[in-house]
């Protein structure tokens, strides 16, 4: 991996990556094997663990072209779309916010390239990122570049962070689409794809939920949706009388009662998530939420897969390691570049 600096030291943090799913059976407590097709970009619902192994896409083997990374940084005073805000402050709080754009070795110069997005995109540069150069090289997944994208800062309910992901509306997609897009294709030289097919976008916690929220509000944007430990849960501020149960109103009505979407989605909770004790008038047990997004996926016909994570906790570093090679494996399935 070559990085190249444009404003700011890099800041790595490890999480995430990949191996196989297996299917096995569960109790009545526990989602139920998915049955909807065979082989290994079956849809439905699987469980893995208790016991998890790193994926051997995170190391690089000698000959495999690296791509380059370009990090930059932007501040609030420049966004018309997130001012700044922060928890127990008043008026405008100003932000730094860095981005990371990976743009693979194979990339053709001048031509449009599918991209995914990664909410919370630091935490990701150490695994994203070498994941794939590896499958980009064994034509695993298309050639696609990735925009790393860090939130405002802080998190859940008054900070920029929740504001930005745990919002129920297209205001973040928006963003990314009028402000950080444009930069990135500036300060990396690379053209990004407006074919919706060819963007994707993921991330975990609120990042996850944010993802799922960029696709079900712009599918004109984005198709592909990939999330870990999501919060499909009502942590949404400030109330929108609109979805006044914020990202739990996925499960519970908008995606019930709506026309479904052209949307591709992979999504994980780990037995012992967030709020895993809780009960459901809480609106704030995750496992209960993911399973419940997941029979609502499946019920509309989508095209789904549902990873159940055995003795794992919330955005388990563990599981991601082991599962997102496969992961990104199954979200691309289907894309024919233009």
């Amino acid at each position: 991996m070559i990085i190249r600096h444009t404003l700011c030291r890099t800041v790595l943090a490890a999480v995430t990556v990949a191996v196989s799913l297996t299917i096995s059976s569960a109790d009545d407590s526990k989602p139920v094997p998915g049955k909807a097709a065979d082989g290994k970009w079956a849809d439905g619902d699987f469980t893995i663990g208790p016991t998890y192994t790193n994926a051997a896409e995170l190391a690089v083997k000698d000959g495999v072209p690296r791509g380059v990374v370009t990090q930059f940084v932007m501040n609030s005073e420049d966004s018309k779309v997130y001012p700044g805000i922060a928890k127990n402050r008043t008026g405008v709080v100003p932000y730094m916010r860095k981005v990371w754009v990976y743009v693979p070795k194979q990339y053709v110069a001048g031509t449009a390239v599918p991209f995914i997005i990664a909410q919370d995109g630091g935490g990701y540069v150490k695994t994203l990122i070498p994941i794939l150069d590896t499958l980009i090289h064994e034509q695993r997944i298309p050639v696609i570049a990735a925009i790393l994208i860090d939130s405002g800062g802080g998190d859940a309910q008054g900070s920029q962070r929740g504001l930005e992901y745990d919002t129920v509306s297209d205001v973040y997609a928006g963003f990314v689409e009028t402000e950080v897009l444009p930069r990135a294709c500036k300060e990396a030289n690379v053209k990004f794809t407006t074919d919706p097919d060819g963007r994707a976008t993921m991330g975990g916690s609120s990042g996850g939920a944010c993802a799922f929220t960029m696709a079900w509000f712009r599918p004109d944007l984005y198709r592909r949706v990939l999330t870990y430990s999501g919060t499909y849960v009502n942590q949404q501020s400030p109330v929108n009388p609109m979805s006044p149960h914020g990202a739990w109103e996925y499960h519970e009505n908008l995606i019930p009662k709506s026309e479904p979407k052209p949307l591709r989605v992979w999504l994980e909770v780990s037995e012992n998530d967030n709020g895993s004790n809780r009960d459901e008038a809480s609106l704030h047990n995750w496992v209960l939420a993911n399973q419940r997004m997941a029979a609502a996926l499946k019920a509309k016909g989508y095209h789904y897969r549902y990873v159940f994570a055995k003795g794992a906790r919330h955005t388990d570093g563990r599981v991601t390691r082991q599962t997102l090679p496969e992961a990104l494996e199954w979200v691309w399935q289907g894309y024919k570049n233009p």
